[in-house]
């Protein structure tokens, strides 16, 4: 079994041309929070930032959107009506994710899912959102529990699906949790090939498959399992993705990069690490 190293970084973060512009390593809009959580788009975005995206647009309920756009001037959030993601929002992140493509010349992608809920509003939400999105997408956390009911919005497109092993039974129906590392690669390397999509399934080691070729990670360490490790693994996908790195690449260079920006917090930090240690220490990993 192939397993991820640093090497599959050298493709994609070669030196710089002199005339590089804004949005040539991408945009990444992300979807996500409501009137309870905040933090999710917003370690997403921080992530995604360190691992070299241009622009970040973040698209959330008012409250989030006002409590994540205080954290940093680095992070640009659209704020949406009510409390939570709803059909009458379905316009306006339709437009901005079609604007973000325009205006960043095609060099754009999406992470949906972090803090968005499951009420049934909200999930019709984001499958509809999903049938109509022509960008490449990150699918994590609430977003896999919509698409579970509804497989075909994303038949053909450029997905990325992020599931820890609950998840991955929400989304395939297979049990992969307390299985051994054989009986899980083969699980995710079959439904990948089943749903026609690509499958990171996060763990101990790290799965990516295509349905055609899999690949594990190794890296990170334990002291990952605190809150939001997962969001800053979405965040970085998508700014691959954004650059325009397939999702089979994207989610090997993310995993690989997640965890080893999180070993390297973590020898100082150990159980004190928090999302945002490993996220600082994300661009020694890089090069």
């Amino acid at each position: 079994m192939l397993e991820v190293s640093k090497d599959i970084l050298k493709d994609i973060y070669k030196p710089r041309p002199a005339d590089s512009r804004k949005y040539d390593f991408g945009m990444l809009v992300v979807i996500g929070g409501s009137d309870f959580y905040s933090g999710s788009p917003a370690l997403v975005s921080m992530a995604a930032f360190r691992a070299g995206v241009d622009m970040v647009r973040i698209l959330a309920p008012k409250r989030a959107a006002d409590i994540i756009a205080s954290f940093s001037p680095n992070l640009a959030a659209y704020p949406l009506e009510g409390k939570w993601l709803d059909r009458p929002d379905l316009s306006t992140v339709i437009s901005m994710t079609e604007s973000a493509k325009i205006v960043a010349r095609g060099n754009a992608a999406v992470v949906i899912g972090g803090g968005l809920g499951r009420s049934k509003e909200t999930q019709e939400t984001i499958l509809e959102y999903l049938s109509k999105v022509s960008l490449p997408v990150v699918v994590d956390t609430d977003a896999i529990y919509a698409v579970a009911k509804r497989p075909d919005v994303f038949q053909g497109k450029n997905f990325l699906f992020t599931p820890h092993g609950y998840e991955f039974f929400v989304l395939t129906g297979k049990e992969v949790v307390g299985k051994s590392d054989e009986e899980r690669i083969k699980a995710v390397q079959e439904e990948a090939l089943r749903m026609g999509t690509t499958i990171l399934l996060k763990g101990r080691i790290d799965i990516i498959s295509n349905g055609k070729e899999t690949v594990i990670n190794k890296t990170g360490t334990p002291y990952m399992t605190t809150g939001g490790c997962g969001d800053t693994l979405a965040g970085i996908a998508g700014a691959l993705m954004a650059r325009g790195v397939s999702p089979f690449l994207a989610g090997q260079a993310a995993a690989y990069i997640n965890g080893k920006a999180g070993e390297a917090a973590g020898q100082t930090k150990k159980d004190g690490l928090i999302a945002t240690d490993l996220i600082e220490a994300i661009p020694e990993i890089l090069h």
